[in-house]
């Protein structure tokens, strides 16, 4: 089994946008994530600690400005916690093992696929792609990974 941490290297190495979002808890502007318009097979990884949060196939478009899925790959590995900030209650949502900012889940997804949009920064996330996931040891997610474009 994969231990995933919150590795200092990493954190290191993250440029100052990956670093405000995923350390400070920042949000990138709507619109700009390179991740946003992604639509190739693969699954989302923290960027910090590796470990698999999202898939492909539960991406889908939702014109809020940030990459949007309906559920984690694995929700063990998503912790949701209650955020005030902003003079609102939203859900925030961090990587179990690298603490770090995801974005926020809200109750206004597609129905017919559970009814949530975790809206996520794209600064937060590595992507894995398909033809990847075995030699970066993912394989085990291949199964919930499908062609999206």
């Amino acid at each position: 089994m994969t231990r995933y941490t919150k590795d200092p290297d990493r954190i290191k190495a993250l440029s100052p946008e990956e670093y405000r979002v995923t350390q400070q808890n920042g949000t990138e502007r709507p619109g700009t994530g390179a991740l946003l318009n992604n639509r190739e097979p693969g699954i989302y990884v923290d960027i910090v600690s590796g470990e698999p949060l999202f898939a492909s196939a539960d991406k889908y478009e939702s014109g809020c400005g940030w990459p949007s899925f309906t559920k984690p790959i694995e929700p063990a590995h998503v912790t949701e916690l209650r955020d005030a900030s902003l003079g609102m209650i939203r859900t925030e949502v961090r990587s179990a093992h690298g603490d770090s900012h995801l974005g926020h889940v809200f109750p206004d997804g597609p129905r017919d696929r559970g009814g949530l949009r975790y809206c996520i920064n794209s600064a937060s996330l590595r992507f894995v792609h398909r033809d990847d996931m075995e030699a970066e040891g993912y394989g085990e997610y291949l199964d919930q990974v499908e062609d999206v474009a």
